[in-house]
Order: structure tokens, then C-alpha cells, then sequence
């Protein structure tokens, strides 16, 4: 029977993590021993305390009824934190919603300010479930380049006028995933001018706010004056308290925005259970010992490999946050070229920029959620591409 498929299908193709498996595999069929830094998923256990509390909650019998939403703990929590981390008071009954995961949230949001057609302005590189969301919605992206010589912050200016009175959303992430930016408030200062003048709502994408490293604090979107008024920060429990499987996230910010992305969602979803969002109240409330624990190890691999590729002639840029190396490759090869290449030569799964964006070209994101030692193995197996370079 031939199925006829819906046209959006057309924009969802094979992603580039499909085709890094599959290749993957086949080398390990080969006996080849690989070592995988490509996906940005936490290796660390959560803390004690957290899968303490889910393991006592899912013991409980009462507790396997739908959520529908965040509960009144969860968001109270989420509030608490805003305000020891950042100093920011947010309304936990007004100004917060959950999500199942920051992913389920970004794919969806666009839905919320986008009929098929409409413009996003999103960052090039990005992280490739913005698009995914852009082309739920039927919406059309605006790249805003990422480059080295402007720290990897989108040049405002040179949005054209025509299309800045046309976007509805801009969607930004600091620390960066890919490109290891770090946004300071002078630059969220102009995001909020510039959004206020064409009426554009703003999506802060956080989910390596508590990926830092040498004291360098990022600083909340919703810190800034005037954030509020404009636009609303995402955060995922995923990354910080290494809950990635379990699935909860949150949206914070502006009331009107947060009141209509959950009348979405109740249409969409009936909830996170309900013991995982009590693991996630317990990693809100001991965020300051679990995340110097998480940033230490974290430290410590980004120094290890960093110096080790910089011993084997790889200058790789230090990054001052975030899960991530973001590489820039030898000349004369496309990311994806070089990424199998070193697959093949060296057993090194990295990420081919292009994955994230056509700014993307000529790098690879290498991410850091192996040991120290795997991690400088992984180098020391990188020096022949090096020395043949």
C-alpha cells in the first residue's frame, strides 16, 4: 500500500546524530574501539538526594495520577531558585510553566507565535530542535550568524528592517550550544531594545546556566531590566542536574507568554509525573552543592583536553562555559568530511558544525562527557590526523 505523507514530513530528514550511530556501529562491527563525544548527554549520576526522593515518591502508590501540570511544590521551587541564583523574583503561580524536557518546549513554543510563514530569527549555529520547532509551525528561520570576532553574539544591526517588522520570536542561548558564547548585559540590554521596537517576543535558551567555568558566572536573561516585559527563559533539569532521561524542564518570564503556552500545552500533554518533579524540587534546593560538584568535574575535563589537543598542534579555543568544545578544523575539509574522517582514522566521535547551522562549517563540537583520562586517550588517538595535517 503506498502511504501518502503529510509535506511537513519533507523537513524532517535523517539528523546527522542518525547517521553518526549508524556509522558508529558499523566501525564497532569492524572491532574498532570508539570513543563517542558527540551527543551532550550528562555521564554523572544525579545526586544522592535526587534519586533518593524519586525513588521514595515512586514508591508511594497515590502517586501515579496525572499531573496536568507543574505542581504548586515544583513551581515554588523553581521560584526559590530563581532567587538565590540570580536574585530575581518571579510569581511561581503566573510566571512559570513546566515542560516534558527543554526539547518538548522548544519544538513547541513557535506554535504559540507562528502561523505557517511567519519569521524566527534564530541563531546560526544553533541547536537543531529550534528548526525542528520552526518546522512544526510551518515557520521561516532568519539566521543570525554566530562568528569568533563578535564573541558568538548575533549582530542585531544587521538584521534588515524589513524582516526584523516581520519576526514574531527571536531565540537565543548563552552559554552557547554549539558556539561557546557567553552574552553579557550590555547585549541582553540591546535584545530588549531591539525587541521592544519591532514587538518581538524573545526566547532565552539557558540550559547550560549552570555549565560554567573560572568563576564566570552567566548571567540570567531575566535579570536584566525589562526582560520581562519581552520575552521568557527555558531551563532543563536535564544538563545541570544530569536528569536527562527523566524529562523536566521550565519556562520562566513574562506572564502573557507563560499563560498561552500553557493553554497549549494543556491541549498537548497531561503533565510530568509526579515523583520526577519531586527529584527535580530536591535538586532546586541543593542546586549550590550539586552544581560546584558537576562544575569542578567539568573543569577539570575541559582543562584536560583542551591542553592535550593544544600539545598535539589543535588549537582549540578555551571556553569559559557550556558542555562543549567548539573546534575549529583543519583547512580543507567540510566539518562532515573531517568528522568521519576522524571516526575512521582515529576512533573519535565528534559533531560536524554543519549539523547546527550553515555557520557552523568548519568546526566540529566535541563535548566533554567522558573522564579525564578517556579524554586525553581520545587526543593522543587525534595526533596522527595532526601530524598529517
Amino acid at each position: 500500500m503506498a502511504f501518502h505523507y503529510a509535506k511537513r514530513m519533507e523537513k524532517f530528514g535523517s539528523s546527522i546524530f542518525s547517521e553518526l550511530k549508524s556509522f558508529k556501529l558499523q566501525q564497532e562491527a569492524e572491532g574498532k574501539e570508539l570513543i563517542d563525544l558527540s551527543l551532550g548527554s550528562p555521564d554523572l549520576p544525579p545526586a544522592d538526594i535526587v534519586r533518593n526522593e524519586l525513588a521514595v515518591q515512586a514508591a508511594e502508590p497515590f502517586q501515579y495520577g496525572y499531573t496536568l501540570s507543574g505542581t504548586k511544590d515544583f513551581y515554588e521551587a523553581a521560584a526559590r531558585y530563581y532567587k538565590r541564583v540570580y536574585n530575581v523574583s518571579l510569581d511561581p503561580q503566573t510566571e512559570f510553566v513546566h515542560a516534558m524536557g527543554s526539547q518538548e518546549g522548544l519544538v513547541h513554543l513557535p506554535l504559540v507565535f507562528a502561523d505557517p510563514g511567519d519569521i524566527v530569527l534564530v541563531t546560526d549555529p544553533g541547536y537543531p530542535a529550534y528548526e525542528t520547532g520552526l518546522a512544526v509551525a510551518g515557520a521561516e528561520p532568519f539566521y543570525m550568524p554566530l562568528h569568533k570576532e563578535n564573541r558568538f553574539l548575533p549582530d542585531l544591526t544587521a538584521i534588515p528592517v524589513e524582516t526584523a517588522q516581520k519576526a514574531k520570536l527571536m531565540i537565543l542561548n548563552y552559554p552557547g550550544n554549539p558556539a561557546a558564547g557567553e552574552a553579557d548585559e550590555a547585549f541582553f540590554k540591546e535584545v530588549i531594545a531591539f525587541a521592544k521596537q519591532y514587538e518581538i517576543a524573545v526566547l532565552h535558551d539557558a540550559a547550560y546556566s549552570e555549565f560554567y567555568f573560572d568563576d564566570t558566572k552567566p548571567l540570567s536573561f531575566l535579570a536584566v531590566p525589562g526582560a520581562k516585559e519581552i520575552g521568557i527563559e527555558i531551563n532543563s533539569l536535564s544538563k545541570s542536574f544530569s536528569l536527562a532521561g527523566a524529562r523536566i524542564a521550565y519556562m520562566a518570564g513574562n506572564k502573557e507568554i507563560i499563560a498561552a503556552i500553557t493553554r497549549l500545552k494543556s491541549n498537548l500533554d497531561y503533565g510530568v509525573f509526579a515523583p520526577i518533579q519531586a527529584a527535580a524540587i530536591a535538586a532546586f534546593d541543593h542546586a549550590e552543592e550539586i552544581s560546584r560538584h558537576v562544575r569542578s568535574t567539568f573543569q577539570k575535563r575541559r582543562d584536560a583536553l583542551v591542553d592535550e589537543l593544544h600539545r598535539i598542534g589543535w588549537n582549540v579555543a578555551r571556553p569559559s562555559g557550556g558542555m562543549f568544545i567548539w573546534a575549529e578544523i583543519p583547512s580543507g575539509w567540510t566539518s562532515k568530511e573531517f568528522s568521519f574522517h576522524c571516526i575512521e582514522e582515529a576512533g573519535v566521535v565528534m559533531v560536524p558544525g554543519s549539523a547546527f547551522g550553515p555557520s557552523g562549517e568548519g568546526y566540529v563540537r566535541i563535548a566533554l562527557v567522558q573522564p579525564e583520562d578517556t579524554l586525553i586517550k581520545a587526543a593522543q588517538q587525534l595526533q596522527s590526523i595532526f601530524s598529517d595535517a
